[in-house]
């Protein structure tokens, strides 16, 4: 305990969190939780207590702590090398990882000419966004269309925190006090249940079907976002299938497709934001499997790998850097020390190995049909607002009034209150706004998952006082 004290003086003393309140984390009444030791979906803390990592440490961790291949592959890497530069050099990995990234993310059937397959490495989800938004300008500026400069993507959207990410994304939350820095994007309505305009009836939360009925009319409202932007229309910056930071909005089955035609037909470039949902969060391979979609550009990062490294990629069709192809004028000028690392490789290539076992998708399969049965317990809960559940993705939205879904005053910090509580219940986990999340690593076993949910279920009933 003297060191565990030891270690929360100095970080209050040195330390700035990210996403963490300096009014929280300074007060001497708040216990900051020290982790020290990981197995599996369980995480140690200082004093001994295990919890359930109910994000996957904010969704990277794809196989468990301390998976025996990764861990493995590393330490082999560690006796060679662990990095070297990636400028005007190459190494025996990000060549090997970039092929099998190519093959991985290809739809089955999908000629391998006509999808992406340049990989080009950087660092975390925001470096793969700003690479992205980067080669598309540069692109058109070489062919001529230097017109094409204005990005459409969703409210709410996020896309990271470096300034070109910031651009595209519409969060005044996260970069309210950076709208100086920022370039011109347009915001295209969202698809989003209840608190969609088009959604006036307001049916039962629990009816799907119905419910997302509404999403199509705001097909129509991005077509028009799109038209109004003319020939400066440069792409479409998109999460497929669930937007995540904006509070897991889960898209309706022919949302994506509709928008990636919309923008082919517009003559821009379609660049998917797979950091969060790639690889099976939401069941398959790539989010976008789940639609008839074709990106121009797949930015990944998070789960890529597994969880243990930091390392992005942004991946390219050829039609995009064929204009890049020349001499010295035409580069693409843009980079990050730690390109290609090595070890970072290592761990990719595993993970990727891990995740192609024939087995693996049909035991992911049967952990999303006994999560999607179990997570109708919240709805027996007061004041939910809306369940959603996309593969391995489960979020409930707390509202303060569950007939008209008024939201709670966000100073109250409800979703916070209830996630902090839960570690009392062996879980953790950290809400989006008042948006509960459960996010586990895909390792995670059916009786862990619902250990998450009874965890989560009776620190909703504390904050509402209602006995257990």
């Amino acid at each position: 305990m003297i060191e565990s004290e030891k270690t929360v003086a100095k970080d209050r003393n040195f330390v700035w969190h990210p996403f963490t309140p300096f009014s929280t984390w300074l007060d001497q009444e708040y216990n900051p939780t020290v982790i020290v030791k990981g197995k599996g979906c369980i995480l140690e803390d200082s004093t001994g207590r295990k919890f359930l990592d109910g994000n996957s440490s904010i969704w990277v961790n794809l196989h468990g702590h301390r998976n025996p291949r990764i861990d493995r592959a590393i330490r082999n890497q560690l006796r060679k090398i662990s990095h070297s530069s990636f400028l005007g050099l190459t190494n025996e990995l990000a060549p090997e990882l970039a092929e099998k990234l190519a093959e991985f993310c290809r739809p089955v059937g999908i000629d391998p000419k006509s999808f992406p397959s340049r990989v080009f490495f950087s660092d975390d989800g925001s470096t793969a966004i700003e690479a992205a938004i980067k080669i598309v300008i540069q692109h058109f500026e070489m062919t001529g269309k230097g017109k094409r400069a204005k990005f459409v993507s969703l409210s709410r959207g996020y896309h990271g925190d470096t300034v070109g990410a910031m651009s595209v994304s519409h969060s005044d939350g996260f970069h309210g006090y950076y709208k100086k820095l920022q370039f011109e994007s347009a915001q295209a309505m969202m698809p989003y249940c209840y608190r969609c305009p088009y959604n006036q009836a307001k049916p039962d939360r629990k009816d799907g079907r119905e419910y997302r009925k509404c999403h199509f009319e705001c097909i129509s409202e991005f077509k028009k976002t799109v038209e109004e932007c003319g020939d400066s229309f440069a792409g479409t910056v998109i999460e497929p299938i669930v937007q995540g930071a904006a509070g897991m909005i889960m898209h309706p089955p022919g949302y994506l497709t509709a928008i990636s035609k919309i923008t082919q037909e517009a003559g821009g470039k379609l660049i998917l934001d797979e950091v969060m949902t790639g690889f099976f969060r939401t069941g398959s391979p790539m989010a976008f499997h789940r639609e008839e979609c074709m990106p121009d550009v797949l930015c990944l990062a998070k789960g890529l790998t597994a969880g243990y490294l930091p390392l992005a990629a942004t991946i390219v069709s050829e039609s995009l850097v064929e204009p890049f192809i020349g001499g010295p004028e035409k580069t693409f000028y843009h980079g990050h020390s730690y390109s290609g690392n090595q070890l970072g490789c290592a761990a990719a290539i595993e993970n990727l190995r891990i995740l192609s076992q024939n087995d693996f998708s049909d035991k992911l399969k049967a952990k999303i049909c006994y999560i999607q049965k179990k997570s109708e317990k919240f709805w027996e809960l007061p004041n939910v607002g809306d369940v959603r559940q996309c593969g391995m993705i489960l979020d409930v939205e707390i509202v303060a009034d569950s007939v008209s879904k008024k939201p709670f005053d966000p100073s109250l910090r409800v979703g916070w209150n209830i996630s902090e509580n839960a570690k009392k219940y062996g879980l953790l986990t950290r809400s989006i706004g008042d948006v509960l999340l459960l996010m586990p690593p895909l390792t995670v076993s059916k009786n862990q998952f619902n250990d998450c949910i009874e965890s989560l279920c009776r620190s909703i009933e504390d904050y509402f006082n209602i006995n257990h």
